[in-house]
């Protein structure tokens, strides 16, 4: 996700419809292997949106990151806003430099995730040369504050949610990856399928040309659940709510939330929900999705990441969150696959405000990073 709230969920308005159902296609048969060792794959990590993706960007406190450290939080994903990084603004280049310094210093791995605004996803989508430039640029700067940190605890994310046809990206990530390249030779690559860096895309895209990089996928699935009760657009998701997890087509409060939806005239968000439940929403489901994300990463031999997951928490009974949230990284950790969960202190997070130690959802961090107590 990223920017706010509201610009980080509009990118994935076009993959609601596809959500609910079986996501990878059929893979090729073999993979060369590569001589180089793999990169670490870095994981148990929080998305910290918020701080380098505005203008007005607030860091959290110390205390709230040590405190992260200590529960046995590991990575930090930090999406940074391509338009600030602007010719000649060495301010925002030097604030970003120094909170990355911070976060290693206090134990973290980065991923400096390159998170375009709604202004860079429209010029991507209308004038891809333009919009290309525009990403290349912002690279060639924030690789030269990269370079200057380490390569063994820095990432360098090519782009979020790349909005283009999957040759275009295909195209346009080729070029970041030299830009990046040019400047920090050592750091891990990282790229995720476009648009919507949907686990169900991977399996259609091949990894770069590179011996050190990740692919980096979004989980959301089934979104009725995971993002009921939005606030930001005109999706039927808005008006879906009290669906719990896990759950069939007969559980009851799913059909309560059926009949009441369709009591209303509201059959397109009825509709929605009866299509994402034509496969039951299990723990074995989604078990099932990440054993299939690790077939692509053996048969490419190229490591793999969940970079974003998580459950809205406007509406969703507290235990069916839990229970999605941990079902989804222990399928993760079962298949070899690191992850970060989206987000710190907003709509998804786990904590009440980034200023302060009080307020954390020890029930939510339990499932994140405790098997035996989470959920």
């Amino acid at each position: 996700m990223g920017r706010s709230l509201r610009s980080t969920l509009l990118s994935r308005r076009s993959a609601l419809k596809l959500a609910g159902g079986s996501i990878l296609a059929a893979l090729p048969a073999a993979g060369a292997a590569r001589a180089a060792a793999k990169p670490i794959v870095p994981s148990c990590g929080i998305n910290l949106p918020g701080w380098f993706d505005r203008g007005d960007g607030v860091a959290p406190s110390e205390p709230v990151l040590e405190k992260l450290r200590q529960l046995g939080f590991q990575t930090i994903r930090l999406p940074i806003n391509g338009d600030l990084l602007s010719a000649g603004d060495t301010t925002t280049l030097r604030r970003i430099e120094a909170g990355v310094a911070d976060l290693n210093r206090l134990g973290f791995s980065v991923l400096a995730d390159m998170h375009p605004s709604e202004s860079l996803h429209t010029a991507l989508r209308q004038d891809f040369e333009a919009g290309s430039q525009r990403v290349a640029e912002a690279w060639m700067a924030l690789g030269s504050v990269l370079a200057n940190l380490s390569d063994e605890a820095v990432y360098a994310e090519l782009l979020n949610e790349p909005p283009l046809r999957n040759d275009a990206w295909l195209q346009l990530r080729q070029r970041l990856a030299e830009v990046v390249r040019s400047k920090c030779p050592n750091h891990t690559l990282i790229w995720g399928p476009s648009p919507s860096q949907g686990i169900w895309e991977i399996g259609e895209t091949p990894p770069l040309a590179d011996d050190n990089q990740i692919a980096a996928i979004h989980f959301y699935s089934p979104t009725a659940f995971t993002h009921q009760c939005e606030t930001w657009d005109a999706s039927p998701l808005a008006r879906i709510s009290n669906l719990p997890f896990p759950a069939t087509i007969e559980t009851s409060r799913v059909q309560q939330s059926i009949g009441k939806l369709r009591a209303a005239g509201d059959e397109q968000a009825a509709s929605l929900i009866e299509e994402q439940l034509a496969t039951p929403w299990t723990e074995a489901a989604i078990a099932a999705e990440f054993m299939k994300l690790r077939r692509w990463s053996e048969t490419y031999d190229c490591p793999v990441m969940m970079n974003e997951f998580g459950v809205l928490n406007f509406c969703v009974d507290a235990e069916s969150r839990r229970f999605w949230v941990r079902a989804v990284r222990q399928a993760a950790e079962s298949n070899k696959i690191g992850w970060a969960y989206w987000e710190l202190d907003q709509g998804f997070g786990i904590i009440r405000s980034r200023g302060s130690i009080e307020g954390f959802d020890d029930a939510m961090i339990a499932a994140l990073l405790d098997s035996s107590n989470g959920g």
